[in-house]
């Protein structure tokens, strides 16, 4: 959309025609001089053979003076009249959504049983990262937050619509950075709070590990209870093999427990194909409406006319301020 230019006030501009209006209607302006009286002034005029005539009004204006005047008037009525310069709509994305995403950095995350878009060996949290990123690129419209988790739960990014700055300190995260343990409740806990200050009605946390909780004060079940409460929901993307016994072993029955109290949805990914889909299906499942407000700026332009009424005015002064020393010359 281009520049275009309007009037605030274009009603103004009849005014252009009220001199054109009242010149009829208004008698002519005369001005009263200074005047020598003669007793023998009679005498004088009839010696000469001249009789006095009467009372003159000011000269008629010349053509060109009642033009540049009308044009001073014009231009005085344009810089009343608001004229503005609106420039192309900026639109801004309002946040209809606060997704916050929890990540496990346990030390099991360092585990190499994923693969890269390339097809390299990589560990779980790498290939967390990339699916993540491009999540992350799909979310323009929310607030993103980030948390991490390990020995415990630690907030890397609060709710912020600066989607490329959630990517990078995203990218930032590394395996035992918060602990080699899974303190998920925690982590659960943690959010709750962070959704505290949102304003927005969709509260969506979701939530990936590859353990099973052992090291939170508040149990993932009973933290999900306080999340419905707060009207968030929670999905769990687990990574981790169920089959496996100890710390690392991938606690289904807890995860599939807090998603159906929020709410939500479990899904578990065996490799990155899995993974991508799980996302895929998550932005598929919480979709919304994207609201956006849009503010067109303007630019006052009312200078120009009455810079060019100042200009204008001062030039028709000089010019009639120069005539009439060389009229009074001539008479």
């Amino acid at each position: 959309m281009t520049d275009s230019i309007v009037l605030g006030y274009p009603w103004l501009l009849l005014l252009i025609a009220l001199p054109l209006l009242l010149r009829p209607l208004l008698p002519a302006w005369r001005e009263s001089k200074k005047a020598i009286r003669l007793p023998w002034f009679d005498r004088i005029a009839a010696l000469s053979g001249q009789r006095p005539g009467k009372r003159t009004g000011v000269p008629a204006m010349r053509r060109w003076e009642a033009l540049v005047l009308l044009l001073l008037w014009s231009l005085l009525v344009l810089a009343l009249a608001r004229p503005q310069l609106l420039e192309p709509p900026l639109t801004k994305t309002i946040p209809t959504r606060d997704m916050l995403l929890l990540i496990d950095l346990s030390g099991s995350m360092e585990t190499a049983d994923f693969t890269s878009s390339t097809g390299e060996q990589i560990d779980r949290l790498s290939t967390v990262k990339e699916v993540l990123d491009d999540f992350l690129k799909r979310r323009e419209g929310d607030r993103v937050g980030l948390i991490v988790f390990g020995n415990a739960a630690f907030v890397q990014v609060p709710f912020t619509p600066d989607l490329d700055a959630a990517r990078l300190l995203l990218e930032e995260t590394e395996v035992r950075m918060a602990g080699p343990r899974t303190a998920f409740g925690d982590a659960i806990g943690l959010g709750i709070t962070l959704f505290e200050r949102s304003e927005v009605e969709q509260r969506v946390m979701i939530a990936l590990t590859d353990g099973n909780d052992t090291g939170s004060r508040i149990p993932p079940a009973e933290a999900a209870k306080i999340a419905r409460d707060n009207d968030i929901r929670i999905h769990v993307v687990g990574v981790g093999d169920p089959t496996t016994a100890g710390e690392d072993a991938l606690d289904e029955q807890v995860l599939n427990e807090v998603t159906q109290v929020t709410g939500g949805r479990y899904f578990h990914a065996n490799d990155r194909d899995e993974l991508e889909e799980i996302y895929t299906e998550l932005d598929r499942l919480d979709t919304r409406e994207i609201e956006t407000i849009s503010h067109q700026p303007r630019r006052e332009l009312f200078y120009w006319p009455l810079a060019a009424f100042l200009l204008l005015g001062l030039l028709y002064q000089a010019i009639i301020g120069l005539r009439k020393p060389a009229e009074a010359a001539d008479a």
